[in-house]
């Protein structure tokens, strides 16, 4: 028999427990690669063995598997190439930079022999991506094990990747060996590589990278023979011993990770930092006097932005993670950022946080960054928004610059659904302001729907049971109804798949014997819940909160941020909304909609009403 105290515990478990589900238990595949590869620093060639066990996890047999081979991205007549030559406004560090590559600057990936299971299969390359059709089928719940080798040129940096970029960093090998393409429940997204990001499958990462001595090489995962390599790296308790010759063996392991990035420089610097109870921090740059003041204090402000992420978003959950000067401005993987490093002290520390916080939301999240760029930048800008607030406090909203963002895009005339794919906007311009100021505007604004605690709560949530699951908007949606109690798919569908424009304003405002009318109305397509606020001419004011009747609620009030008396939900047919105030019009001096400005809506001149003494009532023409 139970104990009473027990059962109710238990009881208490039980009850909670539907608490912690969401949408984003569905299958996921399995990939274990182990890989070793050889850079020529001489011809900038390279060559790699690689065993790869892969894991169907879904309910299908598959007959074919692709790979990516992005490197194939920077040669003239490429889909990348091509893509930049023709969009209306071309990225400028990619614009006809492909096409003029000469055969020795042009980068390549090829898949040399391939078994599957020691069996032969059919390979077909298709530019960016490899059609390999498998030797025998490949069951649900079944692995199998390809062997294969692969050669490589790396190109002249154009884009993230390659050799010698601007600040003359030898070498960024990001997209560099044959990857797996992620199979889900929408099948294959073998995407041709044009220049945007990335999705990939979970798994674990054994490599080993060997070149010349003399270089440093930072990677994502934990280097395994430090004591064979020194750079900066520790050797613990075994003394260094580097092997006879001028070649190096780095052995890399990550655990839990859907890529593999490495850089390479002679002339790398590389120093330390530990989190309190978090990972160890590595930093890798130029060994060049004018850089050394500002990254020597890069290391204090990323220790307190891993904090503030740990505390306010979820824990970090690998043992190291990189910064990296490379690349061609910041991009992210797995436990490594490669950024560029000749910054003032603002700039740098303002890349590192957007870039480290991408381990949350592109690292351990991991939505598909082809279908919902605005899933992974957006909230990273979020989150980055918050931290560099805490490391540089300035007065204001810290998110003010994504409704300006988003505004701006909306007013070119170039404004397209969030739910295009990130390869397909007819605009870098577009694509670049949806899935920044529009995700992060798309976050933030949520917080005016369910409540700013309920919002924080509800993010924290979202990354504890999302986490490696490569979540989907309604896996967001469903969390924030969880955590709220609200019903939200309106907010997402409407938001997300449409261009509506939000515009609320007061239409008129009248005198009663017991008090005062107050009429609103819904000028744009876009629906939200709305808050208002009333100042009387004392200087004393009141605040309320009109739900939207698709919640089937109202946000809880929030005696810190925006105390509230909630009214009668908004009917969402209805085009204006009545309520009456049990205050005389001659004491209100003023009345503002959305007073914290936390919507995105478009025109704030309808948004404020004064109303001066001796006024008998107010009415917009």
């Amino acid at each position: 028999m139970i104990g009473t105290r027990r059962m109710a515990t238990t009881l208490a478990v039980i009850a909670y427990l539907p608490l912690l589900q969401a949408q984003c238990d569905r299958w996921q595949q399995r990939v274990k690669y182990t890989m070793q590869v050889s850079l020529n620093d001489q011809d900038h060639h390279f060559q790699g063995t690689a065993e790869l066990v892969y894991t169907n996890n879904s309910p299908d047999t598959l007959r074919e598997v692709y790979f990516h081979l992005y490197f194939n991205a920077f040669q003239p007549g490429s889909e990348m190439d091509v893509r930049s030559r023709t969009i209306k406004d071309p990225d400028e560090r990619v614009g006809d930079r492909i096409a003029e590559l000469a055969p020795h600057q042009i980068g390549k990936q090829e898949v040399g022999t391939f078994t599957q299971d020691r069996r032969s299969v059919a390979l077909e390359p298709m530019g960016t991506v490899l059609k390999v059709t498998l030797a025998k089928p490949l069951f649900p719940k079944k692995s199998t094990t390809f062997a294969y080798t692969f050669t490589g040129q790396v190109p002249v940096q154009i884009r993230r990747s390659g050799r010698d970029n601007a600040e003359a960093v030898a070498y960024s090998m990001a997209q560099w060996y044959p990857k797996m393409a992620e199979y889900d429940a929408r099948g294959w997204h073998a995407y041709p590589y044009v220049g945007r990001e990335f999705y990939g499958v979970w798994g674990d990462y054994d490599v080993t990278l060997e070149m010349d001595s003399a270089f440093t090489i930072a990677a994502t995962g934990v280097l395994q023979n430090s004591h064979e390599i020194g750079h900066g790296y520790p050797t613990g308790k075994k003394p260094l011993k580097r092997p006879q010759g001028n070649r190096l063996k780095w052995h890399f392991i990550a655990n839990n990770v859907h890529d593999f990035a490495w850089a390479a420089d002679r002339d790398f610097k590389h120093t330390m930092e530990k989190v309190p109870g978090g990972p160890d921090l590595h930093f890798f740059h130029k060994d060049i006097p004018e850089m050394e003041t500002t990254w020597k204090e890069l290391p204090g402000y990323m220790v307190r932005a891993f904090q503030h992420m740990d505390q306010h978003f979820g824990k970090y959950p690998w043992p190291q993670y990189s910064f990296v000067q490379g690349g061609d401005g910041g991009m992210e993987y797995p436990m490594l950022t490669l950024i560029t490093g000749k910054r003032r002290l603002g700039s740098l520390v303002g890349v590192s946080v957007h870039e480290s916080v991408h381990s949350w939301y592109y690292g351990v999240l991991a939505s598909n960054e082809g279908r919902f760029p605005w899933m992974d930048e957006g909230f990273t800008e979020y989150a980055g928004s918050e931290v560099m607030q805490v490391l540089f406090p300035r007065p204001g909203d810290p998110h003010a610059s994504a409704f300006g963002g988003y505004r701006s895009l909306v007013e070119s005339g170039e404004h397209e659904p969030p739910s295009i794919h990130a390869d397909h906007f007819i605009t870098n311009k577009a694509y670049g302001a949806t899935a920044y100021s529009f995700g992060e505007m798309f976050v933030h604004q949520l917080g005016a729907v369910v409540g700013e605690k309920v919002l924080r709560k509800g993010l924290l949530r979202y990354f504890d049971v999302c986490k490696f699951k490569h979540p989907e908007p309604v896996d967001v949606e469903r969390v924030l109804e969880k955590e709220s109690g609200l019903e939200l798919d309106w907010y997402f569908d409407e938001w997300v798949n449409t261009t509506r424009t939000l515009d609320y304003g007061i239409r008129a405002v009248m005198g009663e014997a017991d008090g005062t009318q107050i009429v609103l109305e819904r000028l744009g397509e876009q629906l939200m819940p709305v808050d208002v606020r009333v100042v009387r001419k004392d200087g004393t004011s009141e605040s309320y909160h009109i739900p939207l009747s698709l919640e089937r609620g109202g946000k809880a009030p929030d005696s810190e941020t925006f105390p509230f008396a909630s009214l009668t939900p908004w009917q969402w047919t209805d085009p204006t909304y009545t309520f009456r105030l049990p205050m005389e019009f001659g004491a209100i001096k003023t009345i503002v909609l959305d007073p914290l400005q936390r919507q995105a809506d478009m025109d704030r001149t309808n948004d404020t009403v004064e109303l001066p003494t001796g006024a008998s009532g107010f009415a917009r023409p």
